[in-house]
């Protein structure tokens, strides 16, 4: 068994045989050629000499896209230093909406309106019950981010959500429960619940919907109408963990969950000519880790069922720390509570001194004397890339 191997590793070896047998959507293909394709050549390389000693240095690009596990640090980074300017020290939560396992084979026959949907019924969820003066009675603030996947890749589709646990009333004066969380989760997963499957009619009712696969099924009326009884009677267990411990912790926290996709390249643990074992979480065993092994193409099927809808957008934010009210509302906060303004560290850096900053490397400098690096010109080193290879 090969044991230094990589997600990319996996794809050379098992996409092909994959390709052939299965149906792919353009958007997977093109994650698939991506991820096989990153930091090989394909999308161009940089050369630099060294003005000292002559010693030459070569780049290869990578493809920058959202699933593959070689790109993700640094947009990551650079992400969760620009929210450094929007968190405020006051409480914040992690709430987490599911939905039944059932709905599993129709949300992923509609993925941009069922993954759509999710976000509609979880903001909707926070800001009317937040407005509600039984509960808070203020304006708040979030980011839903959305993730597809279970520890064993399984399609697993939930909203995670970074809950800011105060906000501004009418008369814009600040409220919070402190460290308790201000809405019952009982109350969320009733509202969130009516919401959802109120949004998923409308979609039956308006032939909007799609059903492919183990989905065929539900085209029939009545054994549509009797999977919304079986979700109806089912307790959504949405759930709250225990609030952040200050603004940092929260800035922290945010980098694992906004960039992450369905497996890191730290967990697979190894490969045969026919299979590939990984390490996945057993909730079932108190969050144990435990190995699996599946097929090469099994794992290829699994990765690629979390390839989003082209130019679907996976982070969303809201309320207060929503593009629109942000840049003043999150300023009068700040004055209210006489809390400080969290800097980015990032902003109007360029790559190499972002660089030098979080990794303490400067790719300025030649790595055997120390000299000044330069650029090759263009057209002496660009090697143009490849056709995306899409139907």
């Amino acid at each position: 068994m090969s044991k230094d191997c990589t997600i990319q590793d996996v794809f050379h070896r098992f996409y092909s045989s994959f390709e052939s047998t299965h149906s792919i959507s353009p958007a997977q293909r093109k994650a698939a050629y991506h991820i096989m394709n990153c930091k090989t050549g394909a999308f161009g390389v940089n050369v630099s000499v060294c003005e000292d000693c002559g010693c030459i240095s070569v780049h290869y690009n990578s493809c920058r896209d959202r699933c593959c596990p070689m790109c993700q640090e640094f947009p990551k980074e650079k992400w969760v230093d620009a929210r450094r300017e929007d968190i405020l020290d006051a409480p914040y939560f992690h709430v987490v909406f599911t939905v039944p396992e059932e709905l599993n084979p129709i949300i992923y026959s509609n993925q941009k309106f069922l993954y759509a949907t999710l976000y509609h019924a979880a903001s909707d969820t926070l800001s009317e019950l937040a407005a509600d003066s039984k509960y808070l009675g203020t304006d708040i603030g979030y980011i839903c981010i959305l993730h597809t996947w279970g520890s064993t890749m399984n399609f697993h589709p939930h909203i995670h959500a970074i809950v800011l646990g105060g906000g501004l009333d009418v008369k814009n004066h600040w409220k919070d429960n402190g460290k308790e969380f201000f809405l019952p989760i009982k109350v969320i997963s009733k509202i969130f619940r009516g919401k959802y499957m109120a949004e998923l009619k409308l979609l039956w009712e308006n032939d909007r919907l799609e059903f492919h696969g183990s989905a065929a099924p539900y085209k029939n009326y009545y054994t549509f109408k009797e999977l919304l009884n079986i979700c109806y009677a089912k307790e959504w267990i949405p759930y709250c963990k225990k609030p952040f411990d200050g603004a940092e912790s929260v800035i922290r926290y945010l980098g694992k969950y906004t960039h992450r996709i369905a497996i890191s390249n730290y967990r697979i643990k190894g490969m045969t000519e026919s299979t590939v074992t990984f390490s996945a979480k057993d909730y079932k065993n108190q969050g144990l880790w435990k190995e699996i092994t599946i097929s090469g193409e099994e794992f290829i099927r699994r990765f690629l069922m979390h390839v989003p809808p082209k130019r679907f957008v996976r982070i969303r934010h809201y309320g207060l720390l929503s593009s629109r009210n942000k840049k003043k509302k999150i300023t009068l906060c700040r004055n209210i509570l006489g809390c400080k303004k969290y800097i980015s560290k990032l902003k109007d850096m360029d790559a190499p001194a972002i660089i030098r900053l979080l990794y303490n490397k400067d790719i300025c400098k030649c790595s055997s004397c120390g000299g000044k690096i330069i650029p090759l010109p263009t057209e002496q080193h660009f090697i143009k890339p490849k056709p995306h290879m899409l139907c």
